[in-house]
């Protein structure tokens, strides 16, 4: 098992398995490839692949079950989030929250409830300091 503190960078087709794993849970490549495949075709041997790549890298933890390997993320969701916008602002922004927040802002139009939440969460950040 990766340890938490440790930064992974997946790629696009791996964030995807991520995303299905992080929904479902624990699961066999079957169970990823079937829904992955509600939204785009991707081959079994592919995910399988994918899957087993992640592993090697630390993205996934494997454990067998009777017949099946049963993989789950090595993160949680939260930390991987956090870890890929760390990276992002380090590489693209500068290391500057502020930039990453201005183009997030402006490149997608944000509902009342986001802002509203953005205001919240500003307001308890002052508060802390």
């Amino acid at each position: 098992m990766i340890k938490q503190g440790k930064e992974l960078k997946p790629t696009n087709a791996e964030l995807s398995i991520l995303q299905v794993m992080w929904q479902r849970g624990p699961s066999t490549v079957r169970e990823v490839h079937d829904e992955l495949c509600k939204s785009r075709e991707m081959g079994y041997t592919t995910v399988l692949k994918l899957m087993q790549i992640m592993a090697e890298k630390g993205i996934l933890d494997r454990e067998e079950e009777a017949r099946a390997h049963v993989y789950k993320p090595s993160q949680s969701q939260e930390l991987a989030k956090r870890n890929l916008v760390g990276d992002l602002m380090d590489k693209a922004f500068g290391g500057s929250a502020q930039e990453l927040v201005m183009h997030a802002l402006t490149s997608k139009k944000a509902s009342s409830e986001d802002l509203a939440a953005i205001r919240k969460l500003l307001d308890e950040l002052e508060s802390k300091k």
